[in-house]
């Protein structure tokens, strides 16, 4: 395996550095196998609801693809909570984070933020301020992500919903993943 000479990054050369730089290259290249099995790996996810975690993220880009979202969409429907796993208190954040060099703005803005947006649901039921997105009324994608929210994320909890299956989103997911157009 190829390695770099240094064992602190102030020390190492040009040579150092083309070697990371290639094998970054084809790092990346894998991300979109890596967010196939971070979807895959929300069957493992939080439990309580009468589907998996999994399950409600096929039905969300099911939904916004059948809606005729474009494909940005439809993947940001379908990759919005794997963040659950590493990140449940901020998993919007993480995947906004994740999305940005490959999705446009308005689509991480909508993720980053519909974790307090789905508050509207249940806030009152936890003690939390259901109209805690109110904060944001005047940002010019409250509606989009409120509308997210009521159309691909809070109703995606339905056991009799028929999904497609993951294998349907692989080639958008690949296409989405397949170049950073948004740096």
């Amino acid at each position: 395996m190829e390695t770099v000479s240094f064992t602190r990054m102030e020390d190492g050369t040009k040579a150092d550095y083309d070697i990371l730089g290639r094998l970054e290259h084809v790092y990346v290249s894998h991300l979109p196998d890596r967010i196939l099995q971070a979807v895959s790996d929300l069957k493992k996810s939080l439990s309580g609801y009468q589907v998996t975690r999994f399950e409600h993220s096929l039905q969300s880009a099911t939904r916004a693809y059948q809606d005729g979202k474009d494909e940005e969409y439809v993947v940001a429907a379908l990759i919005h909570d794997i963040g659950d796993v590493l990140a449940p208190l901020a998993h919007g954040e993480m995947v906004g984070a994740i999305m940005k060099p490959y999705f446009p703005e308005r689509l991480c803005w909508i993720v980053k933020y519909h974790g307090v947006f789905q508050l509207y649901y249940y806030g009152h039921h936890v003690g939390a301020d259901r109209n805690a997105r109110d904060e944001w009324k005047d940002h010019p994608w409250y509606d989009d992500c409120a509308e997210f929210c009521a159309k691909y994320d809070q109703n995606c909890f339905d056991p009799q919903f028929e999904s497609l299956p993951l294998e349907f989103f692989e080639p958008m997911v690949r296409r989405v993943f397949a170049e950073s157009r948004y740096l």
